[in-house]
């Protein structure tokens, strides 16, 4: 009888979770702490606050609470090299948001001494994560994408919803810099005039892009690249349900075989020379048949667990094993593994009843779900942490409407569960 490979991590090299955004439900960072964590691997977690979910894991070896300004460079490098002094060994570096994985691209050669990182050009990941500069690159490749426009004023915004129509997806060009637009959120659906102009006056100095909306399925693929830009593994998931819908995270996601897609988005990580951890965003859309490419994420996914194969590998695992020169064992895929965000996914149902969503199909999908995003039973205090949050935040903030769908053809549409 033949036994399916392990991945068999090198334990004497620790990994640190890099996390430079502010948001403490972010529930990515604690996937990577738990999966190299099980397997025996130290793992050091940045953190912001010492409540933060992710920072009580039992799989933490130590936590380093620290809030440096993303953009300022000698902070985070500095910061970084005293997190290395008390480690006291190389350890591999996993960037969670946009900002860390900019600066090791941009600011990493210091770093090689201390830790092991990908080394994808290093003009490359802040020309993926920005929105426009995506947008560019990708008319420039010929890669299928929707319409987009960087308008410098609200008369040029309303001149792009005239000729593209509403709604509109309207997005912060440079996300990882959205502090002085706190009232919106990066990415939203936009129905009308007036809520265009409520949009751009909220996004203060940051520049904002508008994306003609689709109507069609989502899609990701997150892939981890080597040093030869081969993408191994790689994997494709559907959105069943997103948070804000059609436009937001994914609430509810499902492991798919999808080779098509799967081709496509290899052979662009191919083309562009990237290395490391990706993950990527895509609308299929009817109308020509092509998978539209919506975002591109040179670093971790937050849904990242849907993908862990007979091998036990997902893309943190396969990133260790590469970085300290082992092989990453070639798994079985297991589709139609679900994985569900259990703090967002009630509200994104809510939204979802136009589609033909209703609370009997919605509890039938909870019980289908093979992954959680928080809860889990060997390591529970992550789960409390996190309704304690939610719970602060629903009695501090102003409740908000739920959003309501982008046209009348989406409420025909039938969710699917």
């Amino acid at each position: 009888m033949t036994h399916a490979p392990h991945a068999e991590l090198d334990t004497t090299t620790p990994a640190v979770i890099l996390k430079l955004d502010r948001n403490v439900m972010h529930h990515g960072g604690l996937g990577a702490i738990r999966s190299l964590g099980r397997l025996g691997v130290p793992v050091y977690g940045v953190h912001e606050d010492a409540w933060a979910p992710a920072a009580k894991s039992r799989y933490l070896h130590d936590r380093w609470i620290w809030r440096p300004p993303a953009d300022d460079a000698e902070q985070v490098r500095a910061g970084l090299v005293t997190l290395a002094e008390r480690i006291g060994r190389p350890a591999v570096l996993i960037p969670t948001d946009d900002a860390g994985a900019i600066f090791l691209a941009e600011n990493g050669t210091e770093m090689r001494q201390w830790f092991l990182f990908p080394d994808p050009p290093s003009d490359l990941p802040r020309q993926l994560a920005g929105k426009y500069t995506l947008y560019q690159l990708c008319r420039q490749l010929g890669v299928p994408c929707p319409a987009a426009a960087l308008t410098g004023s609200l008369l040029e915004a309303q001149g792009f919803a005239d000729r593209v129509g509403f709604p509109l997806v309207a997005k912060l060009a440079t996300p990882w810099r959205s502090s002085s637009a706190t009232a919106l959120r990066s990415t939203s659906v936009v129905h009308s005039r007036a809520e265009l102009g409520d949009t751009w006056r909220a996004c203060g100095d940051q520049e904002l892009m508008l994306q003609e909306y689709i109507q069609g399925q989502d899609y990701f693929f997150h892939g981890y690249c080597d040093a030869h830009s081969r993408c191994r593994p790689g994997f494709v998931g559907i959105k069943e349900r997103s948070y804000p819908p059609h436009a937001g995270l994914t609430s509810l996601g499902r492991w798919v075989d999808n080779p098509q897609l799967h081709g496509e988005a290899t052979e662009l990580l191919t083309r562009l020379g990237f290395r490391g951890i990706v993950d990527l965003d895509y609308r299929f859309d009817p109308r020509d048949g092509r998978y539209k490419l919506l975002d591109f994420n040179p670093r971790l996914g937050a849904q990242f667990r849907l993908f862990s194969d007979t091998a036990g590998v997902d893309v943190v695992v396969a990133a260790h094993l590469d970085l300290t020169g082992r092989p990453v064992p070639s798994g079985a895929p297991q589709h139609g593994r679900r994985f569900l965000v259990e703090n967002y996914d009630p509200f994104a149902a809510l939204a979802y009843r136009h589609c033909g969503l209703n609370f009997r199909s919605w509890v039938t999908s909870l019980r289908g779900a093979d992954e959680l995003a928080w809860f889990a039973k060997d390591d529970p205090a992550p789960f409390g942490l996190m309704c304690l949050w939610m719970g602060w935040r629903a009695m501090t903030r102003p409740l908000r409407a739920a959003p309501r769908p982008a046209t009348t053809q989406l409420a025909a549409r039938k969710a699917r569960i």
